[in-house]
């Protein structure tokens, strides 16, 4: 822990302090926070690994979803240490959500240490990490990992998205900058980025009135991630779902271009305003044309 810590400059730790200083979290206050969060997924995503799937335990929870030891080790590895490193901005943890006290005003990490728990359960690799940081109801910054993979996804609105490498000593090794594409011209194939294991029925509708729909499954916070880097065109999750499943990818994907809306083309609203956090739905768009 200590190489991490080493990894907070200056301006990082003034941002570390009394809820006072929430509000004023900016643009600069966020690109300060990019590379110890990012380190915090990395560490995660390792713990995650770390579990042996072939002999872990899986529980329920009270709405039917699995947890299991990976959950529970990269929960504490990422609010153990955003508390040790940003002790004035509270976090919401899909684990620790017994501990909420919603609503919640200025700043806020919203996190699902383990996106994607099925997939990692039936030893698929498509299972994530997902940190974000909400600054007045929206998320401004997000961050997925894909420890399987090896890849990170992470943006700042108004700064920009990347995708990066994580090397086998959990070290960052090459970065690509990525960019939501224009939706094709009609009468064109389009990809609808879907779910592999909660498809419904109101988001099929929506994908089979657009002729031309090429569908491809992704796990977990993934489809957010081929929206952004312009392999998918849009997402649409057109039933209910959480906010830390959706705050992340909603970041990278407006970082990269693109717009999360619910279905009537109004703003998503993330930190509690629902005392179950829940997002009843949400498309994510490549672009502004594909809203047309």
């Amino acid at each position: 822990m200590g190489a991490e810590t080493a990894k907070i400059t200056s301006e990082t730790r003034k941002l570390a302090m009394t809820n006072d200083s929430l509000p004023h979290l900016d643009l600069d206050g966020a690109t300060a926070l990019l590379e110890p969060l990012t380190q915090l997924a990395v560490q995660a995503g390792a713990a995650i690994l770390a579990v042996n799937r072939n002999v872990m335990s899986v529980e329920g929870k009270s709405d039917g979803s699995p947890v299991t030891q990976a959950d529970l080790a990269a929960d504490r590895v990422i609010c153990e240490g955003l508390t040790r490193l940003f002790p004035g901005i509270p976090t919401l943890s899909e684990e620790r959500l017994h501990l909420a006290a919603p609503p919640y005003a200025g700043a806020l990490f919203l996190i699902d240490p383990l996106d994607g728990t099925k997939e990692f359960v039936a030893g698929r690799q498509e299972f994530t990490v997902n940190i974000a940081l909400i600054v007045d109801g929206a998320p401004l910054l997000g961050i997925v990992g894909a420890p399987a993979l090896g890849l990170i996804w992470r943006g700042i609105v108004g700064r920009g998205a990347e995708r990066v490498e994580v090397r086998p000593d959990l070290s960052i090794g090459k970065s690509t900058s990525i960019k939501t594409r224009p939706m094709p011209a009609a009468g064109q194939p389009w990809i609808a980025a879907v779910s592999r294991s909660h498809g419904d029925l109101r988001s099929e509708a929506f994908i089979a009135s657009r002729p031309g729909a090429v569908r491809q499954e992704f796990g977990s916070a993934l489809k957010f991630c081929r929206v952004a880097e312009g392999q998918a065109d849009i997402y649409p999750r057109l039933s209910p779902t959480c906010e830390w499943d959706v705050a992340a990818g909603h970041a990278v994907v407006v970082a990269a271009g693109g717009h999360v809306a619910d279905s009537h083309g109004q703003s998503l609203h993330f930190g509690g305003r629902r005392e179950d956090f829940t997002v009843p739905e949400f498309i994510a768009w490549g672009g502004k044309a594909a809203q047309d």
